[in-house]
């Protein structure tokens, strides 16, 4: 679920297609998404294994560990595009606002914290043309873990 008024438009990223754009101001340490509606989750393994499955696979998120959702309905989230400098911060299924964020922003992740470790993404990176390989659970976590310490220790003192 996005908390904050939103809109979908055409993306500031080049090569991008629509994004997903902030209709209100959202400050930093805020939560934006927030997951629901999470029907079942699947091992990565499983996905591999089943051509049905994996024939979804460009729909999927990690949530945790090897575990991954599949969207075929293709949520208002799935338009949040990838940023090695976002403005959101990936965390077990939420996104954080990293700053204080006006109307009109568009939302960004960085999408290595999406992907199966050592997977690379069929685009690479607008800005930088990097390849955006995913992350191991244990570096997703601890990067992700210690960006929201710091992010809500700024925000709250």
């Amino acid at each position: 679920m996005i908390l904050p008024r939103y809109h979908i438009a055409a993306s500031t990223i080049r090569g991008a297609g629509n994004g997903l754009f902030l209709d209100e101001a959202v400050a930093a340490g805020r939560i934006i998404t927030a997951p629901d509606g999470i029907e079942q989750t699947y091992r990565h393994a499983d996905i591999v294994a089943s051509p049905e499955l994996s024939a979804q696979f460009h729909l999927s998120a990690r949530w945790f560990e090897d575990r991954y959702t599949l969207s075929p309905d293709w949520p208002d989230e799935c338009y949040i595009n990838h940023s090695f400098a976002p403005n959101g911060l990936w965390h077990l299924g939420f996104v954080f606002a990293l700053t204080d964020l006006l109307p009109g922003t568009e939302i960004t992740v960085d999408y290595r914290h999406l992907l199966p470790p050592g997977q690379a993404e069929d685009f690479v990176d607008s800005v930088t043309g990097e390849i955006i390989t995913g992350l191991s659970w244990q570096e997703s976590l601890a990067s992700s873990t210690r960006a929201l310490a710091e992010l809500l220790g700024a925000t709250h003192r």
